[in-house]
C-alpha cells in the first residue's frame, strides 16, 4: 500500500512538472509578455567588431559576435551588396537555429510554422521581408527547447552596413505564440 501512495505522489509530481515546463499538451501560465522591439544589427565584415552583428533569441539580445559563443542568427551584406541574415549553419556553426521567410504581414504571424526553417544557408532580406526564426536548442528549466519569434525588415542602410528590424520573441518556454501581450496555450 505504502509503494502505491509512494507511486501516485511521483505521478502527480511528474505531471505538474509538465505542465510547468514546457509541454504543450499541459502548459502552466505564461509570465513573460510578449513585446515588439527595435533592434539594429550591424554587417559581420566591414563594421568594427565592437558593432553588434547577431541576435540571441532567448534573451532577446543584440550582441558582438566576439563576446559571445552561441548566436541564433547574424546580419551581414555580401560582396554584390545583398543584405542576408544567417543561421548559425551559415556561420559554421552548425545546423541548430534557423530562419524562414514569410509572404505575410508581420501582425497576421500568429504561431511559427511547422516548414523546414532555412538553417544551413545565406537568407537575402529587403526593406520589408518579414521572417520567423527558430533559436538554436536551449537547455533551461524546461528541458531542451526551441524558441520562435518574428521579425520584420523596417530599413537596410547599406553605406552605414546596417539592418534595423522588428521583432518580437516568446520567452515563454513551451509557448509558440507570437502575438504581443501573454501567449495564450
Amino acid at each position: 500500500m505504502r509503494h502505491c501512495r509512494v507511486y501516485a505522489g511521483f505521478l502527480l509530481a511528474a505531471a505538474a512538472l509538465l505542465a510547468a515546463c514546457g509541454n504543450n499538451t499541459g502548459l502552466g501560465n505564461a509570465n513573460i509578455p510578449n513585446t515588439v522591439d527595435t533592434v539594429s544589427l550591424y554587417a559581420l565584415d566591414g563594421t568594427p567588431i565592437t558593432s553588434p552583428s547577431a541576435y540571441v533569441i532567448k534573451g532577446r539580445s543584440v550582441v558582438r559576435t566576439d563576446q559571445v559563443s552561441a548566436i541564433d542568427f547574424a546580419f551581414n551584406i555580401t560582396a554584390a551588396g545583398q543584405a542576408v541574415l544567417l543561421p548559425t549553419g551559415a556561420v559554421g556553426l552548425g545546423k541548430a537555429s534557423g530562419v524562414l521567410v514569410q509572404n505575410v504581414p508581420f501582425a497576421s504571424i500568429t504561431t511559427p510554422p511547422t516548414t523546414p526553417f532555412v538553417d544551413s544557408l545565406p537568407v537575402p532580406v529587403d526593406s520589408g521581408t518579414v521572417a520567423v526564426v527558430r533559436s538554436r536548442p536551449v537547455s533551461d528549466f524546461c528541458g531542451v527547447v526551441f524558441y520562435y519569434g518574428k521579425l520584420e525588415v523596417l530599413a537596410i542602410d547599406t553605406t552605414a552596413r546596417r539592418i534595423d528590424l522588428q521583432i518580437l520573441v516568446d520567452q515563454n518556454c513551451g509557448f509558440r505564440g507570437l502575438e504581443p501581450g501573454l501567449p495564450r496555450r
